[in-house]
């Protein structure tokens, strides 16, 4: 009974570590402009086909480029970072190319919204006339310096779900190490604070933000290709999911709130794992009905703090 209630805890604590990066990665850019990203499930798909690419995967036959493929794949580790940094560089871009001009011009947020949804659109759509619309599976020998699965207190679980609980945990806590300790983020967090006062005390706001737009991505980009690995690509509209899923998290956690994103990726991903096999079909169910619960009690979500309006 301990053994398979383990095994069931664990997966759920790593999926609630994706779930947790994706809501991060919301957070952060919600902290500095106070807009949600749509864009960031189309990153979270542009990880995980770049981690593919990297490690030597070979383009299917209704891509662009039919057969292509890198001359020679990298080690698993080594093309996760980089395309968690080539997704970062992408979302780098979109501030650019979609968010900067709406800044500058004092645009209303809902035209950010709006904005980023397209860019998201754009983003998949490139992905598919890429790569073809088919799914992809990582070859078995992804992680082959590591066994299938590991015994864990009696319980048998997959390697790649201790990978990616490992991952997310040390992302997770070098972010929030970063965020609290280095002078770059303390800098980001004095703009998410008071963009105006930061200007004055001579931060650079759009600096802040277009580094927030940056480990944005790449954290979309880590999760994307981690749940590639562990469970295929299932085509480019696989992250869209993960990004309404990490919205939810961001809600239920608290709008702006490094902690909250944390606990309610957690609390996501437990709820999730404790569903029964065949009751699978209502996980989404069960995930998004303890959100409304959550906000019905706590409007500002597990660890938001409630707007104060200055007069």
């Amino acid at each position: 009974m301990i053994e398979p209630l383990l095994q069931t805890l664990l997966n759920g604590v790593a999926s609630g570590g994706v779930y947790a990066l994706v809501a991060l990665g919301y957070t952060l850019v919600f902290s500095v402009l106070g807009v949600i990203n749509f864009a960031q499930g189309a990153l979270f798909s542009l990880g995980g086909y770049l981690t593919f690419l990297l490690m030597g995967g070979r383009i299917g036959v209704n891509g662009a480029l039919p057969g292509w493929a890198l001359p020679a794949g990298l080690p698993f580790w080594l093309a996760l970072l980089l395309a968690a940094l080539g997704s970062g560089v992408v979302s780098l871009g979109v501030e650019k190319l979609a968010f900067a001009p709406l800044r500058r011009r004092g645009a209303e947020p809902l035209l950010y919204l709006i904005t980023s949804l397209g860019a998201g659109v754009a983003l998949v759509n490139l992905l598919q006339i890429l790569m073809g619309a088919e799914g992809y599976a990582f070859p078995a020998t992804a992680l082959a310096n590591l066994p299938a699965a590991l015994n864990l207190g009696g319980a048998r679980i997959r390697s790649i779900q201790v990978v990616l609980l490992a991952v997310c945990a040390l992302a997770v806590v070098g972010l929030t190490l970063w965020l609290e300790r280095s002078k770059g983020g303390k800098a980001l967090r004095a703009v998410a604070e008071d963009a105006t006062t930061a200007k004055l005390l001579g931060i650079n706001s759009d600096a802040m933000v277009q580094l927030a737009f940056l480990l944005s991505g790449a954290l979309a980009g880590l999760g994307g290709g981690l749940i590639g690995v562990s469970v295929s690509l299932a085509g480019p509209y696989f992250g869209i999911g993960y990004g309404l899923k990490g919205l939810a998290v961001l809600v239920l956690g608290g709008l702006g709130s490094v902690p909250g994103a944390i606990a309610g990726g957690l609390l996501m991903g437990l709820a999730e794992a404790l569903v029964p096999s065949d009751a699978s079909g209502w996980r989404d169910a069960l995930a998004f009905g303890i959100l409304f619960a959550v906000l019905l009690v706590r409007p500002s979500g597990l660890l938001g703090r409630r707007l104060v309006e200055k007069v």
